[in-house]
C-alpha cells in the first residue's frame, strides 16, 4: 500500500548519517545476518532452531529499516547548514531564545524530524517551538502553546552550527 509522503526537511548533517546507516545496513548487516542463517542451516532441524528463528527476525528489521530508510531518503529536500543566512531562523540554524516566563536562555538547533534529539538541543522543526521559531528574526517574540501552558520566547541570537 503505497502513499504519497509529503518532503521531509532535513539538514545536510542528518542526510549524511541516514545514508551512512543505509550502506551499513546494506554492506555490512546483510552479509552478516546471511552468515548467521547459513550457520544456522547447518545445524539441521529448523522446526526447533532458535538461532535460525531469532536470524531470520532480526533479518526481517533490517531488510525493514532498509526499506524506511530508502523511501525516506527518496522524499526529503536537504538544506545545507553552511549557507544559512543569519538574518532568519530556518532548518539548520542554532538560536538563542530567552523563555520570557523564567528569563533563562537556552540554546536549540532547528533539525528535521530524524535529528531532533531534545537532550542535545536540536529540536524538530515540526515541534512546537521549532515550528514557532522557522521564519523568526532576532527580538521577535513567538508564543508557544506547550502541555506546561503557554510560553514566550524572545530570540536573542541567531548563528550558523559549529
Amino acid at each position: 500500500m503505497a502513499h504519497k509522503s509529503e518532503k521531509k526537511i532535513i539538514t545536510k548533517n542528518e542526510m549524511e548519517k541516514l545514508e551512512s546507516e543505509l550502506t551499513e545496513l546494506r554492506v555490512v548487516a546483510r552479509k552478516e545476518i546471511a552468515q548467521k542463517i547459513k550457520e544456522a542451516r547447518e545445524q539441521g532441524d529448523l522446526s526447533e532452531n532458535a538461532e535460525y528463528d531469532a536470524a531470520m527476525d532480526e533479518q526481517r528489521e533490517i531488510e525493514s529499516r532498509i526499506d524506511e530508510l530508502e523511501d525516506l531518503l527518496k522524499n526529503v529536500e536537504v538544506v545545507d547548514e553552511g549557507e544559512l543566512d543569519l538574518e532568519t531562523v530556518n532548518i539548520g540554524s542554532k538560536v538563542t531564545v530567552m523563555n520570557m516566563n523564567t528569563k533563562k536562555q537556552a540554546v536549540y538547533q532547528i533539525v528535521g524530524t530524524t535529528g531532533a534529539n531534545a537532550l542535545l538541543g536540536k529540536i524538530s522543526n515540526e515541534s512546537p517551538v521549532g515550528r514557532e521559531l522557522i521564519g523568526a528574526k532576532v527580538g521577535a517574540k513567538i508564543v508557544v502553546e506547550l502541555p506546561s501552558g503557554t510560553v514566550t520566547y524572545k530570540v536573542m541570537e541567531i548563528h550558523k552550527p559549529e
